[in-house]
C-alpha cells in the first residue's frame, strides 16, 4: 500500500517542526485569503478587471483567471501537464494568454474564450520568464529560459526572429525579462533581463537583429561595461516604475535587497532596501516601496524614509509574486500577494487601512501567543509525573 502523507515518511526534527509551524500558521484569515489547490508561482494583473481580477500560473500546471471579488476563479485555462512558471498577456488582439512552462513551451489561449491557441517550442529547458512586445507593427513574444536563452517569437506565425545570448560573459538562467518604456522605440525595443547570476543585461532587438547595449559608469563616462552589477548574486525580478519621472529599473534579489537603479546615474543604485531574505518581487507607488519572498512576510517601506513602515504577516510559506491592483484612473489601491502555500492575499496601501491592517494582525497574534501558553500550562507535568508516565509508557 502505497502513501503519499508525509507523517507516513522518515522526517528529521527540524522537517517536522516547520511543518508544525506551518500548520498552525495555516488558519489565519489575514489579507482575506483566497486558497487554491497547487502551489501559486507567478501572478499578472487582468487588463480587463486591473482591482479585482489577477492572472495565476500553479504548479499543477493550470493558468487561472481569478475574481478577488469573488474569492474563486472564473476562468480555467488546460494544457501544461507540469507546473507554470510565467505569464504575459497580449498579442494581435491584447487578449492572448502566454503562459512558460517546466515542459519547456510557451502555451496560449484566448482569455475570453480560453481556447487553446498556438504553442512556442524552442527552449532547452525550463521556460522562466515571458513578456509581450510590438516591434514595426508585428506583435511579439520574448521568452527567457534555464537553458540561458532569450528567444524572440512572432505571435501571429509562431516564427523564431532572434536568439539572444551574451557572446563575452556566461549569461546563467534567465530568470526575469522587462521593456524599457523609455528607450522603446515603434522599431526597436529595448529589453532587461535578469539571470542567476548578479548581471543585469540590456538588449536592443528590431526585426533586422538585436544588439547587447554596453552601460557607462556614472563615475566614469568614458569607461564602458558589458552589465550591470548592482547586486551580489540571481536577480529574481525586474520592473520599470511608472510612478517616477526618469522611470528607473527597479529589482529584487538572492541577497536579500530590493533596489531601486537610477537611470539618470546609469542605472546605478539609489536606494537600498534590506529585506532580509531571498527578495522574490518588488512592487512601488509614489508612497510605499512593497518587497516579498522566502521569509513568507511582505514588508512595507517608506519610500522617502527609506524606513520599515509594516510586516504583513499571513503567508505561511514562501511569496513567489506580488501583483499591484489599480483602478480606472491608474492609482495604486491596493497589493496582492501570491505563494507556494497556495493562497492569494490582498493589502489595502491607503496609510489609514494598512494601519488597522497591521492592528489586527497584532491582535491575532497575542490572542494566538495566550492560548499557546493557556495550554502549556494545562499540560503541565511535574517531573515526578512525567517519570510515572515514561515508566508507564515503558510497560
Amino acid at each position: 500500500m502505497q502513501s503519499s502523507d508525509r507523517d507516513h515518511f522518515f522526517q528529521t526534527d527540524a522537517s517536522q517542526a516547520q511543518q508544525q509551524r506551518k500548520t498552525a500558521k495555516a488558519g489565519n484569515k489575514n489579507g482575506d485569503p483566497v486558497v487554491m489547490k497547487s502551489k501559486i508561482l507567478a501572478a499578472i494583473p487582468d487588463p480587463a478587471s486591473p482591482l479585482t481580477s489577477v492572472f495565476i500560473a500553479e504548479s499543477a500546471g493550470f493558468v487561472r483567471r481569478v475574481s478577488l471579488e469573488l474569492a474563486q476563479p472564473k476562468t480555467t485555462y488546460r494544457g501544461p501537464k507540469t507546473p507554470v512558471t510565467c505569464l504575459a498577456i497580449g498579442g494581435k488582439d491584447g487578449k492572448t494568454v502566454f503562459a512558460g512552462s517546466w515542459d519547456k513551451d510557451i502555451w496560449s489561449w484566448n482569455a475570453e474564450s480560453s481556447r487553446p491557441g498556438r504553442k512556442f517550442i524552442g527552449h532547452a529547458d525550463f521556460v522562466k520568464a515571458v513578456v509581450c512586445a510590438k516591434i514595426s507593427g508585428k506583435d511579439v513574444l520574448i521568452s527567457g529560459g534555464a537553458d540561458k536563452k532569450i528567444l524572440v517569437w512572432d505571435t501571429e506565425t509562431g516564427r523564431r526572429l532572434h536568439t539572444l545570448q551574451d557572446p563575452s560573459t556566461t549569461m546563467l538562467a534567465v530568470q526575469h525579462l522587462a521593456v524599457d518604456p523609455v528607450l522603446s522605440t515603434a522599431d526597436a525595443v529595448v529589453l532587461a533581463s535578469a539571470s542567476s547570476d548578479p548581471n543585469i543585461r540590456r538588449w536592443k532587438i528590431t526585426l533586422e537583429g538585436y544588439e547587447q547595449l554596453p552601460e557607462s559608469f556614472h563615475d566614469k563616462p568614458d569607461a564602458e561595461r558589458l552589465t550591470v552589477q548592482e547586486h551580489e548574486t540571481s536577480v529574481y525580478r525586474l520592473f520599470y516604475d511608472d510612478t517616477s519621472d526618469d522611470v528607473d529599473l527597479w529589482t529584487a534579489s538572492a541577497d536579500g535587497t530590493a533596489k531601486c537603479l537610477a537611470r539618470s546615474r546609469n542605472f546605478t543604485a539609489d536606494d537600498s532596501f534590506e529585506h532580509g531574505d531571498y527578495v522574490r518581487a518588488v512592487a512601488v507607488t509614489d508612497q510605499w516601496v512593497i518587497t516579498a519572498g522566502r521569509d513568507e512576510d511582505v514588508k512595507v517601506w517608506d519610500r522617502s524614509s527609506g524606513k520599515l513602515y509594516a510586516t504583513l504577516f499571513g503567508h505561511y510559506d514562501e511569496i513567489t509574486d506580488l501583483v499591484m491592483l489599480r483602478d480606472a484612473e491608474g492609482t495604486s489601491r491596493k497589493v496582492c500577494s501570491v505563494g507556494i502555500d497556495g493562497t492569494i492575499r490582498t493589502w489595502p496601501l491607503g496609510k489609514s487601512e494598512l494601519d488597522e491592517v497591521v492592528v489586527k494582525i497584532e491582535e491575532a497574534s497575542k490572542a494566538g501567543a495566550k492560548m499557546e501558553d493557556e495550554d502549556k500550562e494545562e499540560n503541565l507535568l511535574t517531573a515526578e509525573e512525567e517519570a510515572e508516565l515514561a515508566e508507564l509508557m515503558d510497560d
